[in-house]
């Protein structure tokens, strides 16, 4: 039995007793830990695909362990300019256990039992809505109201500045 399940972002192809290597997961080592977003499972030619995942089967998993991968060198360069810089980092992982593939604790949906609806009180709601929507709208405008333009100061003109000068001289 295999199923796809989507730990931390990622999907991975999981088996009882496999061990894989995940984005790093909060928990301690030897931690328990329960994956519910399964999105197929088959079990000996009988495949379950979700839309998009299957409620109540999860995948039960141990962190075995802390570590960091390989280091991944990044490097950049401009050809013609210089520019060259060299730079890594090493990804945080954790080996993970898987124990077991099966049924969960997760609820299905239940269907839910028809109510009778009413019209008329639905109607009744949305019109005061309506009106309450309206009135600040118009209060808005009532408590805003514009301020008056200034005179404009009159220009100057050649003239006058001409005739200033002459009294001047």
């Amino acid at each position: 039995m295999y199923a796809i399940v989507e730990i931390a972002g990622h999907q991975y192809k999981v088996q009882k007793d496999q061990q894989i290597y995940v984005n790093r997961l909060s928990g301690d080592e030897g931690a328990k830990m329960s994956f519910d977003k399964v999105l197929l499972t088959d079990d000996n030619g009988k495949v379950e695909v979700g839309a998009p995942v299957i409620a109540g089967i999860k995948v039960d998993a141990t962190i075995v362990s802390h570590l960091k991968a390989d280091k991944e060198i990044v490097f950049k360069k401009k050809r013609r300019k210089g520019y060259r810089v060299k730079n890594g980092h090493r990804q945080l992982i954790s080996l993970i256990e898987i124990n077991g593939i099966g049924k969960g604790t997760a609820k299905k949906a239940s269907p839910k039992k028809a109510e009778p609806k009413v019209e008329a009180p639905k109607a009744e709601k949305a019109a005061p809505k309506a009106e309450k929507k309206a009135a600040p709208k118009a209060e808005k405008k009532a408590a805003a109201p514009k301020a008056e333009k200034k005179a404009a100061a009159p220009k100057k003109t050649k003239k006058a500045d001409d005739s200033k000068e002459a009294s001047a001289e």
